[in-house]
């Protein structure tokens, strides 16, 4: 069904698969389920490339230029869609806009489920569906007002939290998967007098992935840890990768029915990490969801977690061949709502790694990039999806927009001058972009710092600043001008501090 439609004073012709007329909603259109595609008139215009996942490219690029993507397959089935790939056109997941010569921006976004999916060249933006069911949004004008009121649409069909997380530390970019519980115990002593809400342990607790009981390096038990950390003031977090398992495991051994599988019947890899590719759960599985279930009752409720973060869980969505044959966006959206029922209300989750839109108004918070690592870029690598504080830090300013949606969690900020490669202007980057996501994680155990780093270090945790943004990476704290534009030339790898 062909027509003309009126955004703030400009025509945009609109060509829809679905019968309903566009409804008008404050800022913009609704537009009917199928599929969507507009004639934009804006030329070589910006493309804004929203990732699948948490680690996912995010950001704008030229409709001349290639697209931003994920080259590496292996990486790409991690850390992207690997199905919609497209090397020749440029494309998005779940919302795309476009920004024409005169600033203004024409966004085109999913109001739900479905595995959306959008493209754009120098005519059209398309938007479509695996499976159909969810209406558009479509709307024109400033880039700050089309995407909150896209945010505003998403809020009150899908949900949002308004949950902070607080100040945390974790253990993860000091020991990765050498925490112990020794280790630890120091940690929490020397964390005790210093503003931290959370402690957080990363991976390397667990007996392997799918098999989450403590190894032989926390002999005390997990009741024990959140004892400790409860008595020293903070709440107690636990990182977890409920989606996965490792082929070794003894999950996996055990109940093989538990694995999600193709349509040859093969398990299906969901991606890529600790030295082999690890394969997804079915989700819908009755096994499965009892197995998350008393995950969940045990970590939460006889351990006492409070604080979960839930990492890999894109997994969730991989495409197979499900028990119940439900989409495999609401298959993942169904496993998060059963971990929020079991958690509690007042436990606090954190995707990572997650789809936004099937996560809204069940998680608290979202990682919105991938692993910040105590380096700028990597010689070696152009990975877009790769860990580097680069690619954490533009990521994250592109996915800013989703904040009144759940908090944007951009990762840890550094601090300790040890076993860092990060300049002080690099540092000071990531500081202020964590203030102004009002989300402050720290990694740098207290026994690294100097007294002048712990002094800094506590100063930054304790300010609760006034943000004002001035553009797409213009912003103020505390009046203080913040400017993200050099920071985004990739080329300028070591600025001067």
């Amino acid at each position: 069904m062909p027509l003309l439609v009126d955004l703030a004073g400009r025509d945009f012709a609109v060509e829809l698969t679905g019968s309903e007329p566009p409804e008008s909603v404050p800022g913009g259109l609704i537009l009917p389920p199928g599929r969507v595609a507009v004639l934009h008139g804006l030329g070589d215009a910006l493309f804004y490339r929203h990732g699948q996942n948490s680690w996912s490219p995010c950001g704008w690029r030229r409709l001349s230029e290639p697209p931003l993507r994920i080259a590496n397959p292996e990486r790409r089935l991690t850390a992207d869609d690997t199905g919609w790939d497209d090397p020749a056109r440029h494309h998005s997941s779940a919302v795309a806009a476009l920004q024409g010569a005169d600033g203004r921006v024409l966004l085109l976004g999913s109001l739900g489920l479905g595995t959306p999916r959008l493209a754009a060249d120098h005519d059209t933006l398309a938007g479509w569906c695996e499976q159909d069911g969810a209406p558009w949004f479509l709307a024109y004008g400033p880039e700050q007002d089309v995407f909150a009121r896209y945010a505003e649409q998403l809020a009150a069909r899908l949900g949002s939290s308004d949950r902070r997380a607080g100040n945390v530390w974790c253990t993860w970019y000091a020991y990765y998967e050498g925490i112990t519980e020794q280790l630890l115990n120091k940690d929490i002593a020397a964390l005790t007098d210093l503003p931290f809400d959370v402690v957080q342990v990363d991976d390397g607790w667990q007996q392997a992935v799918g098999d989450w009981q403590p190894n032989e390096k926390f002999p005390s038990g997990m009741r024990a840890l959140t004892e400790r950390i409860t008595a020293a003031g903070m709440s107690p977090g636990l990182w977890l990768a409920p989606f996965i398992v490792l082929p070794t495991s003894a999950t996996a051994r055990e109940h093989p029915e538990f694995v999600l599988r193709d349509a040859a019947g093969e398990p299906v890899v969901a991606g890529h990490n600790w030295g082999t590719g690890y394969w997804a759960l079915d989700l819908t599985h009755p096994g499965v969801r009892e197995h998350l279930s008393e995950l969940i009752r045990r970590v939460v409720h006889d351990w006492g977690f409070r604080y979960l973060k839930l990492d890999f869980i894109n997994a969730g969505a991989m495409p197979g061949v499900r028990a119940s044959g439900v989409h495999r966006e609401q298959a993942y959206r169904d496993a998060l709502a059963l971990i929020r029922e079991v958690a509690g209300p007042d436990v606090y989750l954190l995707g990572s790694g997650g789809l936004l839109l099937p996560a809204l108004g069940l998680v608290d918070g979202m990682r919105s990039g991938p692993d910040v690592a105590p380096l700028w870029t990597n010689y070696a690598s152009d990975d877009p999806s790769d860990a580097m504080a680069y690619n954490a830090l533009v990521n994250t300013l592109h996915r800013l927009w989703q904040a009144p949606l759940a908090e944007v969690d951009p990762d840890v900020v550094y601090f300790r001058s040890r076993l860092n490669l990060l300049t002080d202007a690099q540092m000071s980057w990531l500081q202020d972009l964590a203030a102004i996501c009002g989300f402050k994680a720290v990694s740098d155990p207290p026994s690294w710092l100097t007294p002048e780093e712990l002094e800094r270090l506590v100063r930054y945790l304790a300010r609760q600043p006034e943000i004002g943004q001035d553009g797409r990476y213009r912003f103020t704290v505390d009046g203080r001008p913040v400017d993200f534009t050099a920071a985004l030339n990739r080329g300028q790898q070591y600025p001067i501090s």
